[in-house]
């Protein structure tokens, strides 16, 4: 062995001296690591892990991708969230998920925080409209622990009444910081009004005087009432075996019931209303707004044309930089012309409806200039765009797709979401081969059908003197063209 190793240092510093060195050593490198080369991107999604699902007798469905990492991320993805609550229970999903960490009959909140940290992992939760979500991140040795202690957390919490006298306290400190965000403010208002007189027009966390009146009471009945097998997702990625987690769920989820004492909850329908709310505060410094249309459910075969459109209107930020080369022409003509601070096409979705459109900060004097914009990109949308663009805007979504499955975090949550919306994980070549059959003749029909001559929900809060009258907006919805 040491004397080739010699052989080669030889014949190295000849190279080395020689006229010829380059190219030699070049083509010696480049046989040393041709075993190295990357895989193409098909062969690199032929051999990406498959996605198991076993469903337990008690409708618990378990999905896992192995990836064969040290690490893992395993959670909960639970049916349940604010637009399952009513008027007087608003807020108790988010208040629940708050008092999971708060000691269970086994272990106090001490000893609770104290064995994550042991282990090197991180626990964590949270609360959407239609979804709740406990999930942990560990070493993949360590994935049984996990398990058990999501399960004792979701079924054996105390609620202990000192406890939810001092969770009243976080989630109001909570409520006040999200009152700061205003993207978080104008997103709430905008549900509000765009479904007004519905479950989906509340907010996760609930109105003040809920979150003082909540009792002990108000989080069992929900527990009873939502957390049922069949609605409730066990998924992990990362370093995971399929049928070693199957026999935790079957031992430590499997007592779960699937049925109900009394009446079945059913998905409250949700209704849109094209409507506006103007909030005006002429002593901030910029005008927050958003507009949007009802767009559909995450089912519904029109979504992914929809988030072709969304993609191909884009984002943009005046810290990004970027000039009139830019991608999006929404984003050339803000440059050009200084319409903006920043703004952020949204294609929000939810079971059986969602809502498309786009959000943007800019200054007062702008926002009638900006939406004139905005609008004329719409009904381009309409008209129809060239087949060019909704090529990019399709690369691009791919692009963005694949890109935050980095990890086994975001992967585990793309299971979950995924096995709640479609009761399956849709694999990577369907979802490429679906995008693919999208045209610009097919996203001219969809944009139309959702767009055009619809009334949109508009939200405005600060200096929004010039926000566009909503008659005059709503006639921008529309071109009459012969």
């Amino acid at each position: 062995m040491a004397a080739s190793l010699l052989k080669v240092t030889i014949s190295a510093t000849r190279i080395l001296n020689s006229t010829q060195r380059v190219p030699y050593v070049a083509s010696l490198y480049n046989r040393r690591w041709k075993s190295a080369k990357a895989l193409t991107y098909e062969q690199a999604v032929l051999n990406m892990p498959e996605t198991k699902v076993t469903r337990l007798s008690n409708g618990v469905r378990v999905a896992t991708e192995d990836s064969g990492i040290i690490t893992s991320t395993v959670g909960l993805w639970i049916d349940a969230g604010s637009r399952y609550e009513n008027a007087k229970n608003n807020g108790v999903a988010h208040f629940l998920e708050h008092m999971a960490f708060k000691g269970t009959k086994k272990r106090s909140q001490t000893d609770l925080e104290l064995e994550i940290e042991n282990m090197g992992g991180h626990l964590n939760a949270y609360t959407s409209r239609e979804q709740t979500v406990y999930y942990a991140k560990c070493f993949a040795k360590d994935l049984p622990k996990a398990v058990e202690i999501l399960a004792d957390i979701t079924q054996n919490s105390l609620l202990g009444d000192q406890e939810i006298e001092r969770e009243r306290g976080v989630i109001l400190r909570e409520m006040q910081e999200i009152e700061t965000n205003l993207q978080e403010v104008v997103f709430d208002h905008l549900h509000a009004i765009a479904y007004q007189g519905t479950t989906l027009g509340q907010t996760i966390l609930g109105p003040t005087e809920n979150i003082k009146s909540i009792t002990r009471n108000d989080l069992v009945e929900y527990i009873n009432s939502h957390y049922k097998g069949p609605r409730i997702v066990l998924a992990a990625a990362g370093g995971v075996n399929h049928n070693e987690l199957c026999s935790l769920a079957e031992r430590h989820f499997g007592k779960m019931t699937a049925g109900y004492d009394g009446e079945i909850p059913i998905l409250p329908q949700a209704r849109f209303t094209g409507s506006e709310l103007r909030i005006r505060d002429d002593l901030m410094p910029l005008a927050h707004v958003a507009i949007a249309v009802e767009g559909c459910g995450w089912q519904n075969p029109d979504n992914l044309a929809l988030m072709v459109a969304n993609t191909l209107i884009g984002s943009w930020d005046r810290s990004h930089g970027g000039g009139t080369n830019l991608p999006s022409q929404l984003a050339q003509h803000t440059v050009k012309l200084n319409l903006a601070h920043s703004f952020q096409s949204f294609n929000t979705c939810y079971s059986d409806t969602g809502l498309w459109g786009i959000y943007f900060v800019a200054d007062r004097m702008m926002i009638d200039d900006f939406i004139y914009n905005v609008q004329h990109e719409w009904m381009r949308l309409c008209g129809g765009v060239r087949e060019a663009e909704v090529e990019r805007a399709k690369n691009l979504l791919m692009t963005n797709m694949l890109l935050q499955l980095d990890g086994s975090t975001p992967i585990c949550e793309d299971i979950g979401r995924q096995m709640l919306c479609y009761d399956r994980r849709i694999p990577i070549d369907e979802m490429e081969i679906r995008l693919n059959a999208i045209t610009a003749d097919t996203l001219k029909e969809v944009c139309t059908k959702y767009i055009y001559d619809k009334c949109p929900a508009v939200v405005g809060i600060g200096p929004i003197e010039a926000l566009t009258d909503y008659n005059r907006l709503r006639a921008g919805m529309y071109w009459l063209r012969t």
